[in-house]
């Protein structure tokens, strides 16, 4: 074990796998000499070349294309997008191409490529480029979705979405890459579509993604002051997702609250909120709370911006008037 910051478990998880198989590559606009936008493949193009960390041209339809191709004739590639809110102009070689085509021929083509986007707010990156859109993503049949919240789980998972042979969305939070955690040196996968119960309680369960956790967490140990018992979920994946996790923490506790940082409206939380109700709405004793961003664009004022995004305050609000 280590201590290391979330993009330096990214960077052992790629540099590691590609170690390891000679078919896995990156591809992405700065990838290479420049090390990635946010800085997270620094150091793999000196190791490994211009042929298998691949700078291309600013063009997301290339990349995601290229990677799709590259992906169903056998090939593992890593593609990085600078931020998530750019998938728009890719979205047809995603979800009509890379998602559909392992259906499309019957089972007798893979396409094991990673899609690794940074995302969410706080970086006063403005509206084009703080999104959180992982609900566009579980809507798609074929696609997996990752959005780990520490470095350990970046890790693992991300070793797992390249030895999988569909293709995996890999979201990342732009706040979430300096922070540091224990990270084993060694490879290990963490299987998709298993939860974690990151905080153990008694009296309501909060489920909470990427940033949203760690907030959650700070939130819980103000509760507990008032004699609040909180668990924590951190799903992991969206899909699959850990329904069992989710559903034996309710059962516990018998109060949900979901906090995501995207818009509330249609997001994974109201999808979580949904599959509680539908199968374990008999042992709530309250009604399901949802906390999200407001059903605007992420304003650029650093001060409205945190306004806008869920904060440690408004979860403990949220489970307070739960209650």
């Amino acid at each position: 074990m280590a201590r290391k910051t979330y993009l330096q478990a990214l960077n052992d998880a790629m540099r590691q796998e590609m170690e390891r198989d000679p078919n896995v590559f990156i591809i992405g606009e700065d990838v290479g000499k420049f090390g990635g936008c946010f800085g997270v493949t620094k150091g793999l193009f000196e190791q490994f070349g211009e042929m298998r960390v691949r700078d291309t041209p600013i063009s997301e339809s290339a990349i995601v294309g290229a990677a799709a191709g590259a992906a169903s004739a056998g090939l593992r590639p890593i593609a990085e997008l600078m931020f998530v809110d750019f998938i728009g102009v890719a979205m047809d070689q995603l979800f009509n191409q890379a998602a559909k085509m392992r259906f499309m021929f019957g089972g007798k083509a893979k396409v094991p490529m990673v899609l690794r986007m940074p995302q969410g707010a706080g970086v006063n990156a403005a509206a084009q480029h703080s999104q959180s859109l992982e609900a566009w993503f579980m809507h798609i049949p074929g696609i997996k979705v990752c959005i780990p919240s520490t470095p350990a789980d970046a890790k693992g998972l991300l070793v797992s979405a390249i030895r999988d042979d569909n293709p995996v969305v890999f979201l990342e939070h732009k706040l979430l890459y300096g922070i540091e955690g224990d990270v084993d040196d060694d490879l290990y996968e963490i299987p998709m579509g298993c939860g974690k119960v990151v905080r153990e309680g008694s009296d309501v369960t909060i489920v909470a993604t990427a940033l949203m956790v760690h907030r959650a967490l700070e939130a819980a140990d103000i509760l507990a002051k008032d004699g609040i018992s909180v668990e924590v979920v951190d799903p992991r994946t969206l899909v699959p997702l850990d329904k069992e996790c989710i559903l034996s923490s309710v059962r516990k506790t018998h109060a949900l609250v979901v906090v995501q940082e995207a818009v509330k409206t249609a997001g994974a939380g109201a999808e979580i909120a949904a599959m509680v109700a539908e199968e374990a709405i008999e042992y709530l004793d309250a009604p399901i709370v949802r906390l999200g961003a407001p059903f605007c664009p992420v304003p650029f004022s650093p001060p409205l911006e945190q306004a806008y995004m869920p904060s440690v305050e408004k979860i403990v609000q949220a489970v307070r008037d739960q209650r």
